[in-house]
């Protein structure tokens, strides 16, 4: 398979480049004051809750949009007045299925390389190629509607290599697929980003941010909240973290109480399971968290400290009361 060669402008040696960029849908601001500089072979991971800008941000870099406000730059070329040529220089794998059900594998990679231009030849030879590659060669004249769901992911993102693109764009790729399928998909990923590829990516598996991503962009109501690499994130909000395992939904406000004297932030809970997080203050010992615990009666299943993680920058970067949250947007 052809490696992907490193694409930065004339004057940059950044493949993805965004100055003042945004996008408004009436009165709201979808995305705001959005600056990128991407350097070619890296890969770029944007994150934020639902409406938080991200979809928005791709949108307009895959050229599916154009912006309200700023400029951006894909391949060395102008997402607006260079349009049709970035659209030469990308791939996209989006959040639905691009190819056809009621085609087969091979088929779809061949229609795909046809579209891109490429002789009738070089397009069968690049849809074997690719097949290969990601291992479909044995369901390749199957009828893609009888795919399962890591098989139709792989697939899509063999259609977005058809071309040899030296910039790839990942929106949400691996939302609805098993643990074997998510981690099958990134190994394939890490391949091509060995190869020189350049890579943006969303997801809300900040797991996968954390392992992937040179650069982590958190985007919060449409603005940039921070940026840096994950390590430097991490950084910035410090420390380690008590978790506490609760018996019961009830015990959650007397937990947060009882971690207050300990916590050198905000002590966050999740609706989805009864448990509090708090960063603790250096040199606090684990048997005065569970001694409090005891003392205010908390039901504590298990008491454990922890790194901080990505998780722990996006919540503290983005959490607000549910009534601030802003109304997210299609786009």
């Amino acid at each position: 398979m052809n490696t992907f060669s490193p694409s930065p402008t004339a004057n940059s040696p950044h493949a993805v480049e965004a100055d003042g960029l945004g996008k408004r849908y009436g009165d709201l601001w979808a995305l705001r004051e959005l600056d990128l500089e991407v350097p070619a072979g890296t890969v770029l991971g944007l994150l934020g809750h639902n409406g938080a800008g991200k979809t928005t941000a791709i949108r307009i870099l895959t050229t599916l949009t154009t912006p309200t406000a700023g400029t951006a730059r894909v391949a060395g070329l102008d997402v607006v007045a260079d349009a049709a040529r970035v659209r030469s220089q990308i791939g996209v794998v989006g959040q639905s299925a691009a190819v056809d059900d009621l085609m087969s594998a091979r088929a779809n990679l061949r229609m795909i390389g046809r579209l891109y231009h490429l002789p009738r030849a070089t397009a069968a030879r690049r849809a074997d190629e690719l097949l290969e590659r990601l291992s479909l060669s044995d369901s390749a004249d199957r009828l893609v509607k009888t795919f399962s769901g890591g098989m139709r992911r792989r697939l899509d993102l063999a259609a977005s290599l058809a071309a040899s693109p030296p910039v790839l764009f990942l929106d949400e790729p691996t939302t609805g697929l098993d643990p074997e399928a998510r981690s099958e998909l990134w190994a394939l990923v890490g391949e091509l980003v060995g190869e020189g590829m350049t890579l943006i990516l969303t997801t809300q598996y900040l797991d996968e941010a954390d392992r992937t991503a040179d650069q982590i962009v958190v985007l919060d109501r449409g603005r940039i909240a921070a940026d840096g690499s994950p390590a430097e994130l991490k950084a910035r909000i410090g420390g380690e973290r008590a978790v506490v395992s609760l018996g019961s939904y009830a015990d959650v406000a007397v937990a947060t109480q009882a971690l207050a004297p300990y916590a050198s932030g905000p002590v966050t809970s999740e609706a989805d399971e009864p448990e509090v997080v708090a960063p603790i203050h250096a040199g606090t010992r684990l048997v005065e968290i569970v001694r409090a615990l005891d003392s205010a009666g908390v039901d504590a299943s298990d008491v454990h400290r922890r790194e901080a993680t990505l998780d722990d920058v996006f919540l503290t970067l983005t959490r607000r009361p549910q009534r601030e949250r802003p109304q997210e947007v299609a786009a």
